[in-house]
C-alpha cells in the first residue's frame, strides 16, 4: 500500500501552490492532503498539520516547504508519521525557532524584503516578491502570489521547537540553489545536522511551483521502502 502524503506550506502563502506536485503525486497513485495552515503561531499550524495527520490513509510522509519545516519538524513526531521531506525549509533544533535561525544571516546573502510587522504579522514587499521568493515562476503567476500573500504571524516566526522529529525520523531536504529567502549555506547546514538524503536542484524559493516533478519525484523518494 503506498503511502499517504500531507503537504505543509509555508509562511506568506497557501496551500494551492502545491497544485503540480499534487496533480503528479495522484496521478501516480498516492492518497494527498494538502494543509492550510493559517500560520498565525507554531501551535496552530500543528495542531492543524496533525489533524490532517490524523486523517490520512496509513502512514505519512509529512513534506514542508520553508516555515511550513518547522512545523513539520514539532508535528512530524506523530506515531503515523514515517518520513520527513524539507522543501527549501526551516529544520530547526530544540529550542530554536524561525526567528533564531534567521537572527544571523550568511554575510553578504541576499535580504528577504520582508515588511515591518502590522498588527503582528509580516508581509513581503509585493513589488519585491518575484525577485526574491519566485523567481523562476511564470511572472503572471509570481505577481498573483504577491497579490493574495497570507500575512505571517510573528507568533508563528517564533514558536520554539520542542522536540525535533528529524532527530527519530528519516528525512529528505531539497535545496534549492538560487534561493534568495534561505541562504543556499543555510539550508545545506539545517539538512547535514539533521542527517537528511539531501538532492540539490536549480531554482528559487518557489522551486515547488516551478518544478514540481523535481519535488514530486524526491517526495516519492521518500516514501519508497
Amino acid at each position: 500500500m503506498l503511502k499517504s502524503i500531507v503537504l505543509v506550506h509555508g509562511g506568506f502563502v497557501d496551500g494551492s501552490g502545491w497544485a503540480g506536485v499534487y496533480k503528479i503525486l495522484k496521478s501516480d497513485g498516492y492518497d494527498v492532503t494538502i494543509v492550510q495552515n493559517p500560520t498565525s503561531s507554531l501551535a496552530d499550524d500543528v495542531a492543524v498539520t496533525k489533524r490532517a495527520i490524523d486523517g490520512a490513509n496509513g502512514e505519512v510522509i509529512l513534506v514542508g516547504h520553508s516555515y511550513g519545516g518547522a512545523v513539520i519538524t514539532q508535528s512530524g513526531n506523530d506515531p503515523k508519521v514515517a518520513a520527513l521531506v524539507y522543501i527549501t525549509a526551516f529544520a530547526p533544533d530544540k529550542g530554536e525557532s524561525v526567528a533564531s535561525l534567521i537572527a544571523h544571516p550568511v554575510p553578504g546573502a541576499p535580504v528577504p524584503p520582508i515588511l515591518p510587522p502590522q498588527d503582528g504579522f509580516l508581509m513581503l514587499d509585493k513589488a519585491k516578491f518575484a525577485a526574491s521568493f519566485a523567481a523562476d515562476v511564470n511572472p503572471e503567476l509570481a505577481s498573483f502570489m504577491a497579490n493574495s500573500q497570507v500575512p505571517w504571524g510573528v507568533e508563528a516566526l517564533n514558536g520554539v521547537i520542542t522536540e525535533p522529529a528529524w532527530k527519530n525520523k528519516k528525512s529528505w531536504y531539497m535545496i534549492a540553489t538560487t534561493d534568495k529567502m534561505i541562504p543556499p549555506a543555510a539550508q545545506h547546514f539545517m539538512a547535514e545536522r539533521a542527517n537528511a538524503t539531501i538532492v540539490e536542484a536549480a531554482g528559487s524559493h518557489a522551486i515547488y511551483v516551478s518544478e514540481p516533478v523535481a519535488v514530486a519525484r524526491v517526495i516519492e523518494r521518500a516514501a519508497t521502502p
